[in-house]
């Protein structure tokens, strides 16, 4: 052991030794004035910066002696763990997020302190892997910020692209470090995620893709009898749940409250009901999810289905590219989403132009009524997509000119059903649908599919429809 080793190690002893004699009784902390309470709460959190760091440091060097390459040689492998991560979170308790936030930034910090030492093996040159995180690596060495607060900024931030260089996402990342010093964890992680959505517009499709891959919904039977629910949502589907859980809970949440006379009493309802939010929200779902169970297959759910505000500029709009934000949501969607959701009226979109002054709040009679969307469950007799077997209360009203595009009309023939998966892909992928003179429907691929874009005859699933067509062919 060298006398550095010895004397880091020593320092560790020390701190040990200091922090194993905090009292551990409440009644120590009971006495202390609100003056020294606060002190004490300001001194721990820069003691647990400096002890998170250090711990950081010890994981960073623990994955370099446990790398994939070293086999069974590795540390994280002789002492009986598969990975460094591992080995961190049964060594020292830590939760496996918190295991894998010392893992990564160690090993970053690892990296910037080694860069240009010569492999004595291979002879190679060590290079950081993330060098725009060099602002966040010194801010880490000064203790200025957390490992969480680096942690957020390395994974909101990601890496380079096509078109994103690495230059710009270390301006970035210099920003996110002086935000970091009045910013929380999950606040400054928003942050970044931002930062990257406003540097990468052209990514702002392919990350809603990605957001929606993540989408989940598991139950979970627990020992008490009782059964839990986790459902991972991505934004859009996260607008309207919310709209409705605001619908459901508001009054008691201090919200908006209705002038309508028969409104007001529903809400002075809420308000005087003994249930918890939590319970107004699970008893409020539960009802919804058995009448959309009992809703009558061959039509249409939807009546009263939520409605939430969706915001882009004209120039977006117009040119199709850009993106658009749905109220209380982080993530940016895309323009793609905005004329899709622009179909089936669960969106309101508000038009800005350059300056931030509305141009547009949407026109209320975008909606396809509810017999119009009857009458499509008729015609159609579920997704118009060719081979999809869902059924209408499956499917969204699709206008096959554009609402905001287009400008297109809310009527039955510029009317077709597809499920959530089909609007999804011919909007975000460039799909068109087109009605001839003799009222068929074709599906117009786009370039990179089929380069001479060969229509696909869409052909109704209806029973009722279907007879009348072969009585037509039939003279």
């Amino acid at each position: 052991m060298t006398s550095t080793d010895a004397t880091l190690l020593e320092r560790f002893r020390a701190a040990a030794a200091v922090l194993a004699e905090l009292p551990s009784q409440a009644e120590s902390y009971a006495v202390l004035s609100e003056a020294d309470l606060l002190e004490a709460n300001q001194l721990f959190a820069h003691s647990q910066v400096a002890l998170r760091n250090g711990g950081a440091l010890i994981a960073g060097e623990i994955a370099h002696r446990s790398a994939p390459e070293l086999g069974f040689q590795g540390l994280a492998r002789r002492a009986g763990q598969r990975t460094a991560e591992q080995f961190i979170r049964v060594s020292t308790g830590a939760t496996g997020r918190d295991a894998g936030t010392s893992v990564r930034i160690g090993a970053l910090m690892r990296e910037a302190a080694t860069a240009g030492d010569v492999n004595a093996v291979t002879g190679e040159v060590a290079t950081p892997t993330q060098p725009w995180l060099a602002p966040v690596v010194d801010a880490l060495k000064s203790r200025s910020i957390s490992i969480e607060a680096a942690e957020a900024i390395r994974a909101g931030l990601g890496i380079p692209t096509s078109s994103i260089t690495a230059e710009q996402l270390r301006d970035a990342a210099s920003q996110l470090r002086d935000a970091a010093v009045s910013l929380d964890p999950d606040a400054l992680a928003r942050e970044a995620r931002a930062f990257r959505d406003e540097l990468d517009i052209d990514g702002v499709a392919l990350r809603e893709a990605e957001r929606r891959q993540k989408r989940s919904l598991r139950l979970f039977v627990q020992t008490d009898g009782t059964t839990k629910l986790i459902w991972i949502m991505d934004p859009e589907t996260a607008a309207r749940v919310r709209d409705l859980y605001d619908r459901t809970t508001s009054p008691k949440l201090g919200g908006i409250r209705f002038v309508d006379k028969d409104r007001q009493s529903l809400a002075d309802s809420i308000l005087r009901d003994e249930r918890t939010i939590e319970q107004l929200a699970s008893d409020g779902f539960e009802q919804l999810l058995a009448l959309g169970a009992d809703a009558d297959p061959r039509f249409l759910l939807g009546s009263g289905a939520p409605v939430v505000r969706i915001t882009a500029m004209k120039t977006a709009v117009d040119t199709r590219k850009g993106f658009a934000r749905f109220d209380g949501q982080e993530s940016l969607v895309s323009v793609q989403a905005l004329e899709r959701l622009g179909c089936g009226g669960i969106v309101k979109p508000v038009i800005l132009d350059e300056t931030g002054t509305v141009l547009d709040f949407g026109r209320e009679h975008r909606f396809f009524a509810p017999k119009q969307k009857e009458a499509l469950a008729l015609k159609w007799g579920g997704c118009a997509s060719p081979g999809c077997d869902r059924p209408p209360s499956w499917t969204e009203a699709h206008h096959i000119e554009f609402w905001l595009r287009d400008h297109g009309k809310t009527n039955i023939r510029d009317g077709i059903l597809l499920c959530r998966h089909h609007h999804l892909l011919f909007h975000n992928n460039g799909w068109e649908i087109q009605r001839d003179e003799y009222d068929k429907y074709w599906l117009i691929p786009p370039p990179e599919r089929d380069t001479n874009q060969r229509p696909i005859e869409l052909v109704t699933k209806g029973k009722i429809l279907s007879d009348l067509l072969r009585q037509r062919a039939a003279g």
